[in-house]
């Protein structure tokens, strides 16, 4: 008689649950509590752009030439500008061009600079020639002066300001898109993608793409916040957001002129730009840490 032995077989013990990328950039970046603090101090920004008409104490439109400088008060918790206006509104009402003014900015670089640096660090040739150079250009002349060259053009105003300075920008996020198209594009599944026949705009959008996110939203996060302050700089010299609309730079404008009627006029704006721009910079490097962490892995 034969015997059979049967191999018990070993018990499979289910892995970790592999995480992507891009969830285990967010989640390091997440568990910093400064970044923690900065994402609800945008947050809170939001809500104040959203719900600025309905929480606001007063219409920040609204002049009183008979309370001109008013101090801190129940009634005007930062007090009123040179028109008797309540200077607490208007830092609420500032705070939807303080969200618009880098979203239109940005949103202009990117389109203008995501598809020709992933097509330049892909395809190169003519295009990548092309646009390396106008690149070059337009990197080498002072940014605010190329800003102030296109709002002779446009014309002043939120909108143009805003344009301009996104076609100020799109050649440094250009550089960043391109750079890291170039080492993608030396991996193995880009390779890949291209021997099957995969479309060279299937391999920019699913394949290369995904794998520059990281390197992108760092570059996003930090020229939103060097776009805020670009922005105040033009409201400051009369070019971005034009009266009686409020803006953070136009605020420091008016406390600048009148600084020895109401020195405390400068804080409010000064103090809300401030934190603005440091909570940018405060989740932009966090995520710059968060990916070289991941890549040193």
């Amino acid at each position: 008689m034969t015997l059979v032995t049967r191999r018990a077989s070993a018990p499979k013990i289910p892995g970790p649950a592999r995480t992507s990328p891009g969830r285990r950039v967010l989640r390091g970046v997440l568990r910093r509590p400064a970044v923690a603090t900065a994402a609800g101090f945008l947050l809170l920004l939001i809500v104040l752009a959203v719900a600025g008409p309905l929480i606001s104490p007063h219409d920040p439109d609204t002049q009183d030439l008979g309370n001109r400088f008013a101090g801190l008060s129940w009634t005007h918790l930062l007090g009123t500008d040179e028109f008797g206006r309540d200077v607490a509104s208007r830092v609420i009402q500032a705070a939807r061009i303080a969200l618009a003014a880098p979203l239109i900015s940005v949103g202009v670089a990117v389109l203008i600079g995501l598809p020709l640096g992933l097509w330049a660090g892909l395809r190169k040739g003519l295009v990548d020639a092309v646009a390396g150079r106008l690149a070059d250009t337009v990197l080498s002349l002072p940014a605010m002066v190329g800003a102030l060259a296109i709002l002779a053009v446009l014309g002043p105003g939120l909108v143009n300001a805003m344009i301009a300075i996104g076609i100020i920008f799109a050649p440094g996020l250009f550089r960043v898109v391109r750079g890291a198209t170039l080492a993608v594009a030396e991996e193995t599944f880009v390779d890949s993608a291209v021997a099957i026949g995969s479309p060279t705009r299937r391999t920019l959008w699913v394949h290369i793409l995904p794998n520059i996110a990281a390197p992108l939203l760092v570059q996003v996060t930090i020229l939103m916040g060097v776009a805020l302050l670009a922005e105040a700089s033009l409201s400051f010299i009369g070019l971005g957001v034009q009266p009686p609309e409020a803006s953070w730079g136009s605020m420091l404008k008016a406390a600048y002129t009148n600084q020895f009627d109401a020195p405390f006029s400068v804080v409010p704006p000064g103090v809300a730009m401030v934190l603005t721009v440091l909570a940018f910079n405060t989740i932009g490097d966090a995520i710059r840490d968060a990916v070289g962490l991941r890549r040193g892995r």
